[in-house]
């Protein structure tokens, strides 16, 4: 089996949902391997893909959580709340340091007369991006009150304790943020039967991320497939074993009909063009598609799945 024929059998399509969710299809899988890459893909993204959090921050005039801030409608407790929320990005491994100064006459008032602040009003450093710009930190009551704030950024992967957090500060005099450092928000996945050729034994993994919009989806997958290798290559060392075949695959003279591409299948161009469009180049990817999955392709109607199913069926023969 040629390098070729693996990469173009083994599928993993990406469809957006949103600005920050994606889908991904990975098929064709050995029986049961699906639910083993989907638990472990899972874990790591939500567990170990780096990020960036405020770790600790001080507000002038007090001196730990539980104090309240005149001229500000929220307590310590509730700002911290919010602060906590603040998506980041950071492009450097270091702690960075940014601020925060404002007066309660200089915001726009909210429907009840307060002065919102938002994550947009902290002076960030160039090395730092904001995902969520519109995130509310506190109100200011008061007109003429001044809020200084200053913040310790870090980056890291998974969850930080306060206590983890405190213990590593910066500046010993600020208050202490458990910090979620990971950009993913949610991970769904679930498991298909599919088929490649007369193999039907097998399985595809549909993988849905959700990010903060630090991170794309893509990138995310990218790097917990990544960091899973790196951790399997760590407990291989230097054993090596020969690969599996690919999942519905016989011999390179057995499987080269499934490497027909689309153009080559006798189809009406209009068949066969919607097919091109929405990623599928050759019958093996063809037949590895279900008939609700066929009809879910952009531009397929029944008539083109009809005709795809006559080819089938002939090709079968």
């Amino acid at each position: 089996m040629t390098t070729k024929a693996i990469n173009d059998a083994m599928l993993a399509e990406v469809h957006e949902l949103g600005e920050n969710s994606s889908e991904f299809v990975i098929r064709p899988l050995y029986y049961g391997y699906g639910n083993t890459l989907g638990n472990s893909l899972r874990r790591v993204l939500l567990s170990s893909i780096k990020g960036a959090a405020i770790t600790s921050f001080s507000i002038e005039g007090t001196n730990h959580e539980f104090s309240t801030v005149p001229g500000i409608r929220e307590d310590v407790v509730d700002i911290m709340l919010n602060l906590k929320t603040i998506r980041l990005k950071s492009h450097i491994d270091t702690p960075v340091e940014a601020s925060l100064e404002i007066k309660g006459s200089e915001q726009h008032a909210d429907k009840d007369g307060n002065k919102r602040v938002t994550a947009s009003d902290i002076k960030l450093p160039a090395d730092v991006e904001l995902g969520n710009p519109n995130q509310v930190i506190c109100h200011i009551d008061d007109p003429n009150f001044v809020l200084k704030m200053h913040f310790v950024i870090e980056t890291g992967r998974g969850y930080l304790t306060i206590d983890e957090s405190g213990k590593d500060r910066v500046h010993s005099d600020m208050i202490a943020l458990d910090a979620v450092f990971t950009p993913v928000l949610r991970v769904r996945y679930k498991v298909e039967n599919t088929r490649v050729g007369r193999d039907t034994n097998l399985q595809q993994l549909i993988l849905t991320i959700d990010t903060d919009g630090t991170i794309t989806p893509k990138d995310a997958f990218e790097e917990a497939a990544a960091i899973l290798v790196n951790q399997y290559q760590a407990l291989a060392g230097s054993t090596k074993v020969e690969s599996a075949p690919v999942p519905g695959a016989e011999t390179e003279e057995d499987n080269s009909g499934l490497l027909l591409p689309i153009e080559e299948l006798g189809l009406s161009a209009r068949t066969a063009n919607a097919l091109i469009n929405n990623n599928i180049k050759n019958l093996s990817q063809l037949i590895g598609l279900t008939d609700a999955q066929l009809k879910d392709l952009k531009g397929f109607g029944a008539k083109a799945l009809e005709e795809v199913q006559e080819k089938i069926t002939e090709f079968r023969k």
